[in-house]
């Protein structure tokens, strides 16, 4: 079997613990494999059709990229895997615990801090389901770290930190990050509410074109669906990876984003000029 090459982007230092012990942890099942790392999806999404890639670990957005620009090419993508926490996440809109706005009109022509602008769950969603309710706001960006589409917390602390202070109206984070930022004294209690969930959500996938070798691609969807949290050699880096255990791809969860996108026109300039 010919070693199976993975591209994954360099969000955060533990990325390149995560991917060599999954080489160890692979190469002792029968699979030979290896990995690149990218500084940005875009950079991933290029490689990837370009055949340097067997497989790429996408954020959400970066499969919409992935699958835009596979079908311009006249190519396909699909998604094998993904983990257990892609699954039916939200967003939220937070306010300060005493402020006026109760009802998302109440936002209309408000400032409202968002997370870096290529960031799903951060920006493109939540000015999404503001935008289809008809509330035209201004947002704040925070583009903190882009081309790794919000896969870290810097520009969704940076708007949390920046509604505490009053400066915006409200802030976008994903959910999962009010209990982090609770935990680490971002937010401290009672002082902020839920103005709005949105709706759910998938996040990451690992997404391959039609041309991928057919036997490397089975033998790492078989190992990765059969992971087992109890085993003592791989659950550190399922940890580290932020899973439980992996589940097969599905693509039906990118709804809310693929209506962002077209409605922002996010992914527009960088598609036509590929």
């Amino acid at each position: 079997m010919r070693e199976l090459m993975l591209g994954a982007v360099a969000y955060d230092a533990k990325v390149v613990p995560i991917w060599d012990g999954f080489r160890a942890w692979f190469s002792k099942r029968g699979l030979p494999f290896d990995y690149m790392l990218f500084t940005s999806y875009e950079r991933q999404v290029d490689a990837h059709l370009r055949g340097d890639l067997d497989v790429a670990w996408n954020s959400p957005l970066a499969w919409l990229q992935a699958a835009a620009l596979a079908a311009k090419h006249g190519r396909t993508a699909r998604a094998i895997a993904m983990r257990d926490t892609d699954r039916d996440l939200a967003s939220v809109i937070l306010v300060r615990a005493d402020s006026p706005i109760h009802a998302l009109g109440d936002l209309r022509n408000k400032r409202v801090g968002v997370g870096a602008g290529d960031s799903p769950q951060a920006t493109l969603i939540p000015l999404g389901a503001l935008a289809e309710a008809d509330v035209v706001v201004e947002p704040v960006r925070h583009d903190v770290l882009v081309g790794k589409h919000g896969d870290h917390i810097g520009g969704e602390r940076i708007a949390v930190k920046a509604l505490l202070a009053g400066e915006v109206d409200a802030a976008c984070i994903i959910d999962g990050n009010r209990l982090a930022f609770a935990n680490d004294g971002t937010l401290p209690a009672g002082a902020t509410r839920v103005l709005h969930h949105t709706g759910a959500y998938d996040h990451c996938n690992m997404t391959v074109l039609d041309n991928a070798p057919a036997e490397p691609i089975a033998k790492l969807t078989e190992l990765l669906l059969g992971m087992d949290y109890a085993d003592p050699e791989v659950r550190p880096l399922l940890d580290m990876e932020g899973l439980i255990r992996w589940l097969p791809g599905r693509t039906s969860g990118y709804a809310l984003l693929e209506r962002a996108v077209k409605r922002f026109g996010t992914i527009d300039a960088w598609l036509a000029a590929r």
